[in-house]
């Protein structure tokens, strides 16, 4: 098992839930995308940080127990989430790397990285954009195509 700077959460997929990695530094979005994210269906795996082990060919990411239902709502403090906005375990779909705008490439070539011997897709995301959420929706939603 690794743990890595990440937020996790987790969209359903059928009947399966599928998850997305949010990195970056301190300050880069990634509570703040995961809360915009909740409010349209998706659900918290884990805040800031995220316990990753292997299981098979999957990634599994699963929340540190002393973290297990809150997020950082910055200006608010740490907060509590409601047990029907969290899924405690679920396979890793896409890692996504948060970025400033002017950074991201306007049409990217496709991306990998291993992670626990497992190549897993990532993308590159500027969280503060309007547009972020249905981004992920539809990187998310073209692996599943794939």
């Amino acid at each position: 098992m690794s743990r890595v700077h990440a937020t996790c959460v987790a969209l359903r997929h059928g009947r399966s839930w599928r998850a997305v990695l949010l990195r970056g530094p301190s300050g880069a979005g990634k509570s703040d995308l995961a809360l915009r994210l909740m409010e349209t269906g998706w659900r918290l795996v884990a805040d800031d940080q995220t316990d990753l082990s292997r299981r098979g060919r999957q990634v599994i990411a699963t929340v540190p127990a002393r973290i297990a239902g809150m997020i950082e709502a910055r200006g608010l403090g740490i907060v509590k989430v409601g047990r029907d906005q969290l899924v405690r375990r679920v396979p890793v779909a896409l890692l996504v790397d948060l970025a400033q705008a002017e950074f991201i490439e306007r049409l990217p070539e496709p991306a990998s990285e291993s992670v626990l011997g497992i190549e897993l897709p990532v993308v590159t995301l500027a969280p503060f954009e309007a547009s972020a959420s249905a981004k992920l929706r539809l990187a998310l939603a073209q692996i599943a195509d794939a």
